[in-house]
């Protein structure tokens, strides 16, 4: 019999640590090579991981609750192979793996999470706290002194993002550094009154990650909207002609997310100033244009799915590729590496009923455009004959910019721009 350690796996480029939810299997329990073995949270997704090899599952190595390094063993399997597999120590396997987990920066987390990527993992006190758990401490001004004195529940006595929160909710004499900073949402500014008949809801795991998120982000960016009126009636009568065809050839609908993606990457070729994002006083133009969509979840939570490349693929391309990922989104099978790398992001509230909305920017992107419900409304047209009153289908654009590094000209003008290509569809396209 030969044993083979099954290491914590890399799930997307910007990933480097998960922590283990749930264990699918028990010690003792045989399993096959790629079959689910556990669930492991990070800070983009759930998702299940696959076994590395078919056999019999010796030993668990992680908790569940566990926050585990990419590269780390989470367990030992015993396969049917003659020979012993050599097991690497925990201070000598997967070197680049190691180096990543210092280097590598984070681009689509919250900002508790980029505001560690310079910190490293081990404290003078030799305990190893996570990225995530001393972006807290810097966050919330906490000493090395008043860190070593936090009793840690993770493996081998490891501080944990859980005991971090617990430890700040008991916390009654912040230092004078951490009442400079906005308060993180484990703390609460204005004490609520509570009576009998009131029904306290804990947070998941998501929403409260929803919640910091956009937190950080109205700190951080000074957010302005603009807004514009698009006429829609090109698209809508389009569609309506088209979509059984469509249907029909493709297997899918086509809805209106892939022309407002289709607009807005041609857009932002038109204003490769808006594809950025800020890093201290540098801006960082990015090449890709790669548009996030945001799906509402069934459980009400929000997530944000990326189409890489977005400018390079066409309008059917783009459909599939929407269709794909929020079917994934709503069924939980996503990827780490679905979520990362946007560089612009579109919420359509309309699907809502709403007719406008003033979006939050996703960090560290530094714009995000809202599309509204699409409404008959009575509009002056020219024609060759003069002006004349027709029934038209509309659409309220609402763009929302970091004014830090967009003014409100370019904000304007590219939110604009994107109604004109939305005004200007051919009816004559074919697909």
């Amino acid at each position: 019999m030969a044993s083979v350690e099954m290491l914590m796996p890399k799930m997307g480029e910007s990933i480097i640590e998960g922590t283990i939810l749930t264990w699918l299997k028990k010690e003792g329990d045989t399993i096959e090579q790629d079959e689910s073995v556990l669930e492991v949270a990070t800070d983009k997704v759930d998702t299940e991981v696959p076994a590395t090899h078919g056999g019999i599952l010796k030993k668990i190595l992680a908790k569940e609750g566990d926050v585990i390094a990419v590269g780390a063993p989470i367990a030992i399997i015993e396969t049917s192979g003659n020979a012993d597999v050599s097991i690497p120590s925990k201070t000598e396997a997967n070197p680049q793996d190691k180096e990543e987990l210092i280097t590598i920066a984070p681009e689509n987390t919250a900002s508790l999470i980029s505001s560690a990527e310079e910190i490293s993992p081990v404290a003078e006190d030799g305990r190893f706290y996570s990225p995530l758990v001393k972006s807290i401490v810097k966050e919330e001004g906490i000493s090395s002194t008043e860190l070593a004195r936090i009793p840690g529940t993770g493996k081998d006595g490891r501080v944990t993002k859980q005991d971090m929160m617990d430890y700040l909710k008991k916390r009654t004499q912040p230092t004078a550094s951490s009442q400079e900073k906005a308060p993180s949402i484990a703390e609460s500014k204005v004490q609520v009154s509570i009576s009998a008949t009131d029904e306290i809801i804990e947070m998941d795991r998501m929403r409260k990650m929803i919640a910091q998120r956009m937190v950080d982000s109205k700190r951080i960016s000074p957010h302005v909207t603009s807004f514009v009126e698009a006429d829609m009636t090109n698209i809508v009568l389009w569609r309506e002609k088209n979509k059984d065809a469509y249907r029909a050839k493709y297997g899918e609908s086509i809805t209106y997310t892939p022309f407002f993606i289709e607009a807005i990457a041609r857009a932002i070729r038109d204003f490769p100033m808006i594809n950025i994002s800020v890093d201290g006083d540098k801006i960082i133009k990015k090449k890709d244009i790669n548009v996030g969509m945001a799906v509402a979840l069934p459980s009400g939570n929000l997530i944000v799915p990326v189409i890489k490349n977005a400018d390079q693929l066409n309008l059917v391309g783009i459909s599939k590729k929407v269709n794909d990922l929020a079917s994934r989104a709503r069924n939980n099978k996503l990827s780490p590496d679905d979520l990362i790398g946007g560089t612009y992001t579109v919420s359509n509230v309309g699907s809502f009923g709403n007719v406008m909305g003033t979006p939050i920017i996703p960090q560290p992107q530094v714009a995000i455009m809202a599309v509204g419900a699409i409404v008959k409304k009575p509009a002056v047209v020219e024609t060759p004959t003069g002006d004349v009153i027709a029934i038209r289908h509309k659409m309220f654009l609402s763009h929302s910019y970091d004014h830090r590094v967009v003014d409100g000209s370019l904000g304007g003008m590219f939110v604009r721009r994107v109604a004109d290509y939305l005004e200007a569809f051919d009816m004559n396209s074919t697909f």
